[in-house]
């Protein structure tokens, strides 16, 4: 006889683990090709401006993973804004998200308070006998729709309508964009030397960029990018930030150091370029299998990357006074 299940508990749904859903998400990009740092090509709006995903309400810029995130929904989507927002904002400002449109996932740290524990998680106290409290942080899901899914925004909110630019336009940097990196370079005390040969490297030992000359790339863009990445790098210098990809002196091409090293240079020089408005290209394809490795053995390894990418675009950034407005709980 069947036993009667009414009254059972159900078991509780198991927790979200949001490192990684977004790891997933990475991994499945860089197995189609498609570098989910890579911004897409937008409009002539964005044309020598930023191209950070921004709240369209608050005006704060998207930082850290949700850099990437969105830029792979816009992508994945056919967007061609970066201004996004929550149902709530759309709705507090007179507008409304259109039936039956989805949102994309964004990321939000809420932080909590919890009593310290030693390594046998025996639960700490000062010497007055209170509860030795630390500060954590909790990854919470933020559900935000683009700008082109709503209607009755105001013009204000929504933006400039998108305008279709030439891709000439994209691949030719102006003079203040120029102007900007070489005050970023300069900022350094990097030095860089551009000769006819095959490789753009940073050499620890001496300080120094290596860069091919600008008629070997693609594009004027892809010079400018590439030497970005290359800063990036050099941001890991002890006499800067100090990142181990840089400082170590065992690691070797391919290796877990080396390959997270390239991941930062990768996702930092992005973050440069789209707060630029460089549309440049940075060849990755080498990088590639020794990238899905480190993502595959840490679930956490590419929310450290874009930390530590975001870290570098600010320091190389301050000689500009364009330091990007930090995501709160946008």
């Amino acid at each position: 006889m069947n036993k009667s299940i009414r009254g059972r508990k159900a078991a509780p749904a198991q927790k979200a683990d949001l490192y990684q859903q977004v790891t997933d998400k990475i991994i499945a990009a860089l197995e189609k090709g498609v570098p989910p740092w890579r911004r897409p090509w937008r409009s002539a709006q964005n044309v020598h401006g930023s191209a950070l995903p921004v709240n369209a309400t608050t005006g704060r810029h998207y930082s850290g993973v949700n850099i990437p995130l969105l830029w792979m929904s816009a992508e994945e989507r056919g967007f061609s804004s970066d201004r996004w927002l929550t149902y709530q904002q759309a709705k507090a400002v007179g507008g409304q998200v259109r039936k039956g449109e989805t949102s994309s996932m964004a990321i939000i740290y809420k932080p909590f308070e919890k009593q310290a524990t030693d390594g046998n998680d025996n639960k700490l106290f000062d010497k007055d006998g209170n509860p030795v409290m630390e500060s954590l942080a909790m990854l919470k899901p933020l559900q935000l729709f683009n700008v082109a899914q709503c209607d009755g925004l105001p013009d204000a909110v929504a933006g400039m309508p998108p305008i279709e630019a030439e891709e000439e336009r994209h691949s030719i940097l102006s003079e203040q964009q120029q102007g900007q990196v070489l005050s970023v370079l300069n900022a350094t005390g990097v030095v860089c030397t551009s000769y006819r040969q095959n490789r753009a490297y940073y050499q620890p030992s001496t300080d120094r960029i290596v860069m091919p000359t600008t008629s070997q790339f693609n594009s004027e863009a892809d010079y400018w990018s590439t030497l970005l990445h290359e800063l990036v790098h050099a941001t890991g210098h002890s006499r800067r930030l100090s990142r181990e990809g840089i400082t170590s002196s065992s690691r070797k091409f391919g290796d877990p150091v080396y390959a997270f090293e390239e991941l930062i240079a990768e996702t930092g020089s992005a973050f440069l370029c789209a707060e630029l408005g460089i549309y440049g290209d940075v060849q990755h394809e080498s990088y590639l299998a020794s990238w899905l490795k480190v993502l595959r053995d840490d679930k956490k390894a590419f929310f450290r990357a874009c930390r530590f990418a975001r870290e570098a675009s600010d320091f190389l950034l301050q000689p500009l006074n364009r330091q990007p407005e930090q995501n709160k709980a946008a």
